[in-house]
């Protein structure tokens, strides 16, 4: 199972001694990290367990100006790493941490008490009780990096906490937001994330969003390995073909294309921890994006972005001004400008069918992350019952106020046009639509007036209700040619055999030809010629007709 654990804790508690400790590896890669003493950019390393499982840490800053290093840190970890001072307790940034940790939803982890070494057992006692308190449920391990004191036993308790922890990554689309690009030599552009959803490998074709530039993986590596694939949960560095180091920056999105709204709106659910003020930064991903807030009610408001990002319903997300004052759940990643608690609720309730009023296709609402509910699909569009139901009755009340003779209308135009009218109840004949069942009416006088006035015509069309001849000919009584006009069935026959007995005999036939086979003008000649091409009896070769291959004579 791939898991990111990440740190959290108030500055000079110990939280990079602690994991160099654990793992080896000294995460201030910074010459300014190693001259102040202080972390200032995340840092990553891999942790094995006892067990044999690998773990991705990574380090987090401490200091109260570096909070949104932080939170792009503790962005898509699994379980966190909270550090206290065994001398000092919870101070500021201990709190503000796990408040964030929090609203991002990271409800599982272990609390380390360090520097256990500097106290004596009396105070260390105070300190593991004060521990449990600030978070009730979660182990607390006292533990030196000096000594190494309780090294073991804070793997162990990070090795249980790993078995709590559901697996929430998913093997949908691809998506990681970058916290770090940089270019190496011989290799290129490399940006680095956790990996939310999804996998990489070598080969894939992705969009750096909100650009919306095209790339190509070249390889992957995870920890300094290379991996075939690199999968959801783990930290991940990925060199990129097609794109400069210039044209990317912390808070862009690696995702597969079409899978994802990028947005300048949100719809959320807001959890606050003090009074929150229309304008705010909003930490989402690795981003940090200024924004207003629209509120609904007291709960639910809109998030409208000065900079478009990279969401899905269900990401969590963190609100600061000058110090952290809430957070939310994201409803709907692409809503529209409208906001009031009603369609809200609606969005909460993670199902379209309230919201869905018009033809929308499918991959929206699944891209948006809703469920249709009772909403009808075809052909990759979804429909609201009642649309649906709107659309059926104005199709009949067409239908009814049509001529008797073709008692049908044209179907819709749009493009969802197709998908729709199987669940319409209706049915379709050439290109339009009838109840069910329906039979033209024809004055029967009428017909054989008709009838007889065609079989005198002979090759020579007759001007005629187009309506009308679509039914006899429907009936076999007469062959449209042309918008308006019909010859009789025996002269059409006598015609088509003419024409195949002359490309039989000399491979192909004019419109010259055809008018002196026929002995009529051109325009007779004409309309039928075209007649054979659109029966499939014909094709078209420059100036000259010839059978199309499989043609029945």
């Amino acid at each position: 199972m791939a898991l990111t654990v990440g740190t959290a804790g108030h500055i000079d508690h110990g939280k990079t001694w602690l994991v160099r400790a654990l793992t080896g590896k000294d995460t201030d890669r910074l010459a300014e990290e190693r001259e102040r003493g202080i972390s200032i950019e995340l840092g990553y390393a891999p942790l094995e367990l006892p067990d044999g499982t690998r773990l991705s840490l990574v380090d987090v800053p401490g200091h109260e100006r570096f909070v949104r290093a932080m939170v792009a840190g503790a962005t898509g970890i699994d379980l966190f790493l909270l550090v206290v001072d065994a001398g000092e307790g919870a101070r500021r940034q201990t709190h503000e941490h796990l408040a964030i940790l929090r609203l991002l939803g990271v409800e599982r982890g272990v609390v380390a008490v360090t520097k256990s070494d500097s106290v004596d057992a009396d105070a260390l006692e105070l300190a593991v009780a004060e521990a449990h308190e600030l978070v009730p449920g979660a182990p607390v391990v006292p533990v030196s990096a000096k000594t190494g004191d309780g090294l073991e036993e804070l793997r162990e308790a990070l090795a249980g906490a790993v078995e709590l922890v559901a697996q929430s990554h998913n093997v949908g689309p691809a998506r990681l937001y970058v916290d770090r690009v940089f270019t190496l030599h011989g290799v290129g552009t490399v940006v680095t994330g956790t990996l939310w959803s999804g996998s990489i490998g070598a080969g894939d074709r992705l969009l750096v969003e909100p650009a919306g530039l095209e790339v190509r993986v070249r390889s992957v590596q995870v920890h300094d390995r290379s991996v075939e694939r690199a999968e959801a949960g783990q930290r991940v560095a990925v060199n990129l073909a097609g794109v400069e180091r210039h044209e990317l920056a912390r808070g862009d999105a690696l995702v597969t294309p079409d899978a994802f709204v990028t947005s300048y709106r949100l719809d959320v659910r807001l959890e606050t921890i003090a009074d929150i003020p229309a304008a705010v930064s909003v930490h989402h991903g690795t981003s940090q994006i200024a924004a207003r807030v629209v509120r609904a009610d007291d709960s639910r408001a809109q998030l409208r972005l000065a900079a478009p990002v990279v969401a899905a319903r269900g990401d969590r997300f963190v609100l600061r001004t000058e110090t952290t004052v809430g957070g939310g759940v994201v409803l709907d990643p692409a809503p529209p400008r409208r906001v009031d608690a009603e369609r809200l609720a609606v969005a909460e309730a993670g199902d379209a069918s309230a919201l869905v009023h018009e033809p929308v296709p499918a991959r929206v609402l699944e891209v948006r992350g809703f469920s249709t509910g009772s909403l009808a699909q075809a052909d990759g569009w979804v429909f609201a019952p009642e649309w649906l139901e709107d659309l059926r009755a104005e199709l009949r009340r067409r239908i009814a106020e049509t001529d008797p003779i073709d008692p049908g209308t044209a179907p819709p135009s749009a493009p969802w046009a197709e998908a729709v009218v199987p669940l319409l109840g209706l049915e379709r004949r050439g290109s339009k639509l009838y109840e069910p069942g329906a039979v033209a009416f024809v004055d029967e006088s009428a017909a054989v007036e008709l009838e007889s006035a065609l079989e005198l015509a002979g090759y020579e069309p007759v001007e005629v209700e187009r309506s009308l001849a679509d039914v006899l000919e429907a009936r076999g009584r007469a062959v449209v040619v042309g918008d308006g006009a019909a010859i009789g069935r025996a002269a059409y026959a006598s015609a088509r055999d003419l024409l195949i007995a002359e490309c039989e005999a000399t491979g192909s036939i004019t419109l010259a030809r055809f008018r002196d086979l026929l002995g009529s003008s051109r325009r007779p000649a004409q309309l039928l010629l075209e007649r054979f091409d659109a029966d499939g009896l014909t094709r078209r070769v420059g100036d000259a007709r010839v059978l199309r291959r499989g043609a029945k004579p």
